[in-house]
């Protein structure tokens, strides 16, 4: 039985697969074009370029700074130096027991790294603000007693 497309249908009810495929006219490999050509060489005489060494600056600065914050009691202040190879500086901060701190040191390369501290007593300790500490009030809900 044929349908208005001139398909032939089955008994499913169905169309029918078709009859051929279409195939491609041709197959071809890829063409590859052969180049002969003499290897380009070229000889030049070797070229003589002078390196000139790039001038090392002497490392040399000074810089110091401080910070005074009395409501942190943040109370501190750093001093540096440096020429050549030798560095020298200290620095300074007030501990929370009023007490001052001071580290002073110098560097090279004959004594590596040296530290002095000194520790000096403080007129009055710092206030350090309490914490306050406030608690919630515990909610407490007692649950019926239950008779069988």
């Amino acid at each position: 039985i044929e349908d208005e497309y001139g398909n032939v249908l089955h008994a499913s009810g169905g169309y029918a697969a078709p009859a051929a495929y279409a195939a491609p006219v041709a197959y071809a490999a890829p063409v590859a074009k052969a180049v002969v050509a003499a290897p380009a060489v070229a000889y030049a005489a070797p070229v003589a370029k002078a390196v000139v060494a790039e001038p090392v600056a002497y490392p040399k600065y000074e810089f110091n700074y401080g910070v005074h914050d009395a409501h942190t009691g943040d109370i501190k202040q750093q001093s540096e130096a440096r020429d050549g190879d030798v560095v020298k500086g200290s620095y300074s901060l007030v501990e929370p027991d009023g007490s001052t701190r001071t580290v002073e040191y110098q560097a090279d390369d004959h004594n590596g790294f040296n530290a002095v501290v000194h520790r000096t007593p403080g007129t009055h300790p710092v206030a350090v603000a309490p914490v306050a500490v406030a608690h919630a009030p515990v909610a407490v809900a007692h649950a019926p007693i239950a008779y069988h």
